[in-house]
Parts: C-alpha cells; sequence; structure tokens
C-alpha cells in the first residue's frame, strides 16, 4: 500500500506540475515589445584589432535585452561614395564576421543601396568603409537593411504556435496602426520576447522601443 501511495503522489505531483506550465503558457501576454534598432555594427576579432588597434577588445557599455549582446563604448565611422556618418554604434559579443546594418534613409546619406537581408545573410551585400581610431577596413560585402523579426524563447514560440525561420505577420496598434508582414521568427532558448525594426519602419508606423505590437491572425504560406 506505501508503495502505491508513493506511486500515486508522484502522478498526482506530475500532473500539478503540467497544470501550472500550461496555465502560465495560457496567461502570458499576448503583446510582444517592440525594440527599435539604429544603425549599428558588428565587428570580427581582426577588424576590431585594425579599427582600434593590436590586443583591443571591446568595452561593454550596456547590456541589450538579448542575453550576451551588449551596447559598447567603442564607435566607428562609415564612409560612402556621397557621405559619411559618424558615431557608428559598435555592438558585442565579437562575431566572425563583420556586419554593418543600416537604414535605407541611411543608404541615401551614404549612396549605398544596402539589400534588404536577414541577419547573418552578407554574401554579394553592399561594400562600406569602415574608420576606427586606429585604422580603417574596406568591406567588399557586408553592409544590409536588416528584415523585421521577432526574436523567441522556446516556449514564446510554443505559446504563440509559431518555429524557427517561419514568417508572420504583425499587427501594431494606434493612429497609424497597420500591419506588417513577411516578419521573421527567430527561436533560441537563450532569446526574450522582442520585436526588431529599423528606424525608418518604426517613423512610419509610429512605433518606439518599449511599445507593444502583437501576431496577426494570417501567416505567411
Amino acid at each position: 500500500m506505501i508503495v502505491e501511495k508513493n506511486i500515486l503522489d508522484e502522478v498526482v505531483k506530475q500532473v500539478m506540475q503540467a497544470l501550472e506550465k500550461t496555465t502560465s503558457l495560457e496567461t502570458r501576454s499576448m503583446d510582444i515589445p517592440v525594440g527599435v534598432s539604429n544603425r549599428h555594427i558588428h565587428l570580427s576579432a581582426e577588424h576590431i584589432e585594425i579599427l582600434f588597434g593590436a590586443g583591443h577588445t571591446l568595452t561593454r557599455q550596456k547590456d541589450l535585452k538579448q542575453v550576451g549582446e551588449f551596447a559598447a563604448a567603442e564607435t566607428v565611422t562609415m564612409v560612402g561614395p556621397k557621405g559619411v556618418i559618424r558615431g557608428v554604434r559598435v555592438l558585442g559579443p565579437v562575431r566572425k564576421t563583420t556586419q554593418a546594418e543600416i537604414s535605407r534613409t541611411d543608404g541615401f546619406s551614404l549612396g549605398v543601396v544596402p539589400p534588404l537581408r536577414d541577419s547573418g545573410d552578407i554574401e554579394q551585400s553592399a561594400s562600406i568603409t569602415i574608420v576606427g581610431t586606429q585604422g580603417s577596413v574596406t568591406l567588399s560585402e557586408g553592409l544590409i537593411c536588416a528584415t523585421r523579426h521577432i526574436h523567441m524563447h522556446t516556449d514564446d514560440a510554443r505559446h504563440f504556435g509559431v518555429s524557427d525561420g517561419e514568417r508572420v505577420w504583425v499587427e501594431t496598434s494606434g493612429t497609424r496602426s497597420t500591419i506588417l508582414k513577411n516578419v521573421l521568427v527567430r527561436v533560441k532558448p537563450d532569446f526574450c520576447l522582442e520585436f526588431h525594426i529599423d528606424t525608418d519602419e518604426a517613423n512610419a508606423t509610429g512605433l518606439k522601443s518599449g511599445d507593444v505590437v502583437t501576431l496577426a491572425r494570417r501567416r505567411e504560406v
């Protein structure tokens, strides 16, 4: 009888844990916080040394919402055929390949046409010259306009019923309410829920960091 009672107690415990987890997911807010991405650059270790000196490491200035990511104290200057943009923030940690992200409006200022790409897809993207305190680098490719996307923890993805790599529709509210299509979903166990758009899209839709959006009913096929 004692053995049976122990088994029953364990079954009850597992059921209660499952119910608590289900309830937590069901009551989770449907809101997705917005993070507006200003122009920035991710640097490789090689380019950090060229731009800021041998042995240089990035100085962490402010932690970002995504785990392990931070805004560095270092900034660079972007030089294009028609213009210059100073004070472009370097984001850490160090990446395998340098990638610069700007808006289309920034591209007009620089005289370049950055392709609209998912982060990491830089093959045959735009060229740009990057100037640091100790040197400069001309990228033959690596300058993009990043597509809008949502970072999701695996629990969030299950809650919203979506998967990594899926394209969804996002609905905004307010006087400029609209539906944004073709939004990439990125899912990882260490991601925090956040919808990323650049400054051009934020201005067009009246969004700012800290606002919230929701998933629309329809998804990309």
